[in-house]
C-alpha cells in the first residue's frame, strides 16, 4: 500500500533512469552481444520464475495455438533486436544508437500503414518526416567522424524495427493474458532463441570475468525488471502518453551517464539530431492522443443521437 501511494511520476523517473542504464552495462562488459543479451534475458527469466509459477502458470494451458505462434514470433524478434542494437554500440556512441532504437513509433506507423491499411494525418506524416530527418542528421555526423559509427547507426535502426515487430506481434497476445504470463513466456522463448544463437557461432558461455557476471545481473535488473515493470505499473494511474513520452527521454539519461562513467562526448550533430528525433517523436505522440480523443468524442455523440 505504502509503495501505490507514492507519486506515478516517481515510478516513471526511475523508470527512465533504469532502462538508461542498459547501454552503459553492454558497453562495459567484454563478452560479446550475442552472450550478453543470452544472460540479460535468462537471469530475467530466473528472477521471475518463483512469482510466474505462484500466480500466473495456469495462464499457459489457455494460450492458443496461433497465440504460442505469435509468442515465438515475438520472442525472435525480440532475441536478434538485443543482438543487433548490443552490436551497434560497438561502433557508434551511446548517444546515438539510444536515440536511433526511440524511433520505435516510426516503425509501427509504417508497419500499421503496410500491413494494416491504417491512415494517418498530415500532422503524423509531418512529425515522422520530422523524426526522420533527425536520423539523417545523426547518421551525416557520425559518418564524418568515423565511418564505422554509421554502420553501427544503420544495425541501430535494424533493432528498431525488430523491437517494433515483437510489439506488433505481443499486442493481440497481451489482450488475452495477463503482462506477466507474457513477458516470462516471451522472455523465456527469447532466451532459448538467444543461447540457440551463441551455440551456432561458437561464443564461450562461462569464460568471463566476476565483472561480466555483475553487469548480467545488472542488465535484469534495472533495465528489464525495473525500467520497464515499473512503466507498467505506473499505467494504473498515468496516460500511456505520458509513459510514451518519458521512454523518449531514455537517450538523454543514457547520454548523460555515458558522458560521466564512459567519458563519451556529444558532437554537434548528435544533439542537433537528437532534439529533432525527440521533438519529432513527441509530436507525433500527441496527434496519435488527439486522433484517440477525437474518436472518442465523436463515438460518445453518436451514442447520444441514437
Amino acid at each position: 500500500m505504502r509503495f501505490q501511494r507514492m507519486n506515478p511520476y516517481i515510478y516513471i523517473f526511475i523508470g527512465v533512469i533504469a532502462v538508461s542504464t542498459s547501454a552503459i552495462f553492454v558497453k562495459l562488459t567484454s563478452a560479446s552481444s550475442g552472450v550478453t543479451a543470452f544472460y540479460r534475458m535468462f537471469f530475467t527469466v530466473v528472477m521471475m520464475l518463483p512469482v510466474f509459477l505462484l500466480k500466473y502458470v495456469s495462464e499457459v494451458k489457455n494460450i492458443t495455438k496461433r497465440d504460442w505462434l505469435f509468442c515465438i514470433a515475438a520472442g525472435t524478434f525480440l532475441a536478434f533486436h538485443f543482438i543487433l542494437w548490443f552490436e551497434s554500440l560497438n561502433y557508434t556512441s551511446v548517444a546515438s544508437s539510444t536515440v536511433l532504437v526511440t524511433l520505435q513509433p516510426l516503425f509501427a506507423f509504417a508497419g500499421g500503414f503496410l500491413f494494416f491499411k491504417e491512415k494517418y494525418s498530415f500532422l503524423a506524416i509531418l512529425s515522422a518526416c520530422i523524426a526522420i530527418s533527425g536520423s539523417v542528421v545523426i547518421g551525416w555526423g557520425d559518418f564524418r567522424i568515423a565511418g564505422p559509427a554509421l554502420f553501427g547507426d544503420i544495425l541501430a535502426l535494424i533493432a528498431c524495427a525488430l523491437i517494433t515487430g515483437y510489439l506488433m506481434f505481443g499486442q493481440t497476445v497481451r489482450k488475452r493474458v495477463s503482462s506477466i504470463a507474457y513477458t516470462f513466456v516471451v522472455y523465456g522463448i527469447s532466451a532459448i532463441v538467444l543461447f540457440v544463437y551463441v551455440w551456432i557461432v561458437q561464443e564461450p558461455f562461462f569464460v568471463y570475468p566476476a565483472k561480466d557476471w555483475i553487469y548480467f545481473i545488472l542488465l535484469a535488473i534495472f533495465p528489464n525488471l525495473m525500467g520497464h515493470s515499473l512503466f507498467n505499473w505506473s499505467l494504473k494511474w498515468v496516460d500511456t502518453t505520458v509513459i510514451s513520452m518519458a521512454i523518449l527521454f531514455e537517450p538523454v539519461g543514457a547520454a548523460v551517464l555515458a558522458y560521466f562513467i564512459l567519458g563519451e562526448k556529444l558532437v554537434v550533430t548528435q544533439i542537433l539530431g537528437g532534439l529533432v528525433i525527440i521533438g519529432g517523436l513527441l509530436l507525433f505522440t500527441f496527434n496519435e492522443k488527439l486522433s484517440v480523443r477525437l474518436k472518442t468524442d465523436m463515438s460518445i455523440n453518436l451514442l447520444k443521437k441514437n
